[in-house]
């Protein structure tokens, strides 16, 4: 795992310029790769590179390029299949002077092109610079496990792991985008392809950018395809699925530096888990955290767990001090991003890196397997009960009721139906975006300003997810909304999070259940292998029924929940308030002042809670403490 960074002016220039500013954009990134650095300079291109070296230690070092120089690469991740595809490349006549993946990429890049990466399985950002082309290739693994942004103005060309990068190289604008700001606001992430600097772009997963002197072409080499599910028995699927998830657990244990796995207690994660001690001969490590009482935590179960796997088992139970820890996460997060699961998030990877470079994560499991049931299980319903009744009569019915229903948080759960009954005179694609939003439309247009709304034009975030949603094959709600997800939320979140903060502790995280042919595999079962009775991951738990002991499945999931509410109106409070206050700053440029203080205070007040939204603004006024508009640009 590293981080890679550079730039090809076209049109030329001065070496030693060149090899400077690349070098302070790698040494903003040192904390993905302590291990090494390396930088290669010609006439036209710059490339960077750090090194969190975990295979082939001896001779991996980057940038790699050929004999003769005239074709370079940088490359963040890890290929998981990088012995076949060199077993071929050997068969086409390619000698190697290594046992690295990277020199793997770059002969690939030799012998089929661009294409080279439809042959990958992995998690990957890479840069080919071919002088002899005079072209850049950028290319992202397939579910945006590695991160890759870029921004070109005329002839020059820039990109980088992480935003920080380019800042530190001067070498992207630093203006905010209207539209992306909104969509950060409504979702708490910035979604691909923008990001919040006007210009600058994330290259989206499963994508390549080809860019020379006259243009540039971006291609989507892998789609998820959901059409045609195959039936088949549950025990007939799950036995399948079982061996499927055994080969990509597998092929992700290859590592010259300690290895373990995260071990929360759900089903993800143990399976990973037994799947590592079936393959590997000698005791899995494991860490686990809990927050506060330890038996009113997941500890206790993920201890049984470890136990039953013959695992080396780590936990470390916290009481978590954002005040201490947010200030970092935010500069790590050099985007902002409002999920606040960050916190633990942190914590774990900062525990793991104590005993291994190399985590097994279980990411992925939701997305794929339908487990967001809050979610899925209503709008699967929503959806059906609108096939069932005509729009004439469903809109204007739905939509008066839906505006009557109280939505106090005080109702018995089984009356909280307003945002059920709003959805219900939606359309699906619509009513799965008010699922997403954490800053419902009514209450957006009554906190901005009149001023930001102009910018907007009318503009709504509805219009990068809408895409998503409408545009798969998928044949059911369930389908469309794990298509949504999968592309929209984890990439941008989810992942984010996770590549941020494992990387921030140089810890390398990968993620078996993204592996794209177990993804593949997920979407082809027909829904009730999914979700039944409104109970997700029904294939993966008639796995976990044969391997674990049926006392500890029969457990109940406890999890955690950060305190966040608590948080704001304790010790965040003295960081929030002044950063929601500042006229001065991003917050009172977008934000309408009254209607931001009346959220304030019936938060503070405990009438109502608006952490939330009060956290994304929080983690906003860091951003723009560290890498802001603020004596730079504005909006």
């Amino acid at each position: 795992m590293c981080g890679i960074a550079g730039f090809v002016s076209f049109d030329g220039h001065r070496r030693d310029e060149a090899a400077m500013r690349v070098k302070r954009m790698c040494d903003a990134i040192v904390h993905r790769g302590p291990d090494a650095e390396g930088v290669f300079v010609d006439a036209h291109a710059a490339l960077g590179h750090r090194r969190l070296a975990i295979i082939d230690l001896a001779s991996g070092q980057q940038p790699m390029g050929t004999a003769d120089g005239q074709v370079q690469i940088v490359f963040n991740g890890e290929i998981y299949n990088y012995l076949e595809v060199r077993a071929d490349l050997e068969a086409h006549g390619h000698a190697f002077r290594t046992q690295s993946d990277t020199e793997v990429i770059l002969r690939g890049h030799l012998q089929w092109g661009e294409r080279c990466v439809e042959r990958l399985n992995g998690m990957f950002a890479y840069a080919i610079w071919d002088a002899r082309a005079r072209r850049l290739v950028l290319a992202r693994d397939r579910t945006g496990e590695k991160p890759l942004y870029y921004w070109r103005d005329g002839a020059l060309v820039s990109f980088a792991s992480e935003l920080k990068a380019l800042r530190a190289g001067e070498l992207c604008p630093t203006a905010v985008d209207p539209q992306a700001l909104d969509c950060y606001l409504s979702f708490g992430y910035v979604p691909a392809p923008r990001t919040l600097y006007a210009g600058v772009r994330k290259l989206r997963a499963a994508h390549t950018l080809v860019v020379g002197a006259e243009g540039q072409e971006e291609r989507r080499y892998w789609r998820l395809s959901f059409a045609d599910p195959i039936e088949r028995p549950l025990g007939e699927a799950s036995e399948e699925l079982e061996a499927l998830l055994d080969e990509a657990v597998k092929c992700r244990l290859m590592s010259e530096v300690p290895l373990g796995a995260f071990l929360s207690g759900g089903i993800d994660s143990s399976l990973m888990v037994t799947s590592m001690a079936r393959l590997m001969n000698r005791p899995v490590i494991t860490h686990s955290i809990g927050f506060g009482e330890r038996e009113a935590s997941e500890l206790p179960i993920a201890s049984r767990i470890a136990a039953h796997a013959g695992a080396e088992h780590h936990e470390f139970v916290v009481t978590p001090r954002a005040v201490e820890v947010i200030d970092r996460i935010a500069w790590h997060f050099d985007e902002p991003v409002a999920d606040s699961s960050a916190v633990p998030t942190w914590y774990v990877c900062e525990m793991a890196r104590r005993s291994v470079t190399v985590a097994i994560s279980g990411d992925g499991g939701d997305e794929g397997f339908g487990g967001y049931t809050f979610r899925y299980g209503p709008h699967v319903l929503e959806s059906r009960i609108r096939q069932a009744l005509p729009a004439a009569f469903r809109g204007p019915f739905f939509g008066a009721l839906g505006a009557l229903w109280p939505g106090s948080a005080k109702l018995p759960r089984a009356l909280r139906l307003k945002s059920i009954l709003e959805n219900l005179a939606l359309g699906d694609a619509e009513a799965f975006y008010r699922d997403l939003l954490w800053l419902r439309p009514d209450v957006r247009e009554r906190v901005y300003t009149a001023g930001f709304l102009e910018r907007l034009r009318g503009f709504t975030p509805m219009e990068t997810m809408a895409p998503y949603y409408a545009h798969n094959d998928a044949p059911d709600a369930l389908a469309r909304s794990q298509y949504t997800d999968l592309n929209f939320y984890m990439t941008d979140d989810v992942l984010v999070k996770v590549d941020r903060m494992s990387m921030a502790h140089s810890l390398e995280v990968r993620a078996p259940l993204l592996d794209h042919r177990v993804l593949e595999f997920a979407a082809r079962l027909p829904a009730s292998l999914k979700m039944r009775a409104n109970r997700g991951k029904v294939i993966l738990r008639e796995i976990a029924k044969r391997r674990l002991p049926e006392d500890i499945q029969k457990l109940p999931k406890r999890g955690f929940s950060v305190p966040a509410a608590r948080w704001l109106r304790g010790e965040l409070k003295e960081i929030a308030q002044p950063i929601l206050f500042d006229e001065q700053g991003l917050i009172g440029q977008v934000l309408d002042r009254g209607a931001l203080m009346r959220l304030w205070r019936e938060h503070q007040s405990g009438a109502r809670d608006h952490h939330v939204f009060l956290w994304g603004l929080m983690m906003l006024g860091l951003w723009e403490h560290h890498y802001g508009v603020r004596g730079h640009a504005s909006l």
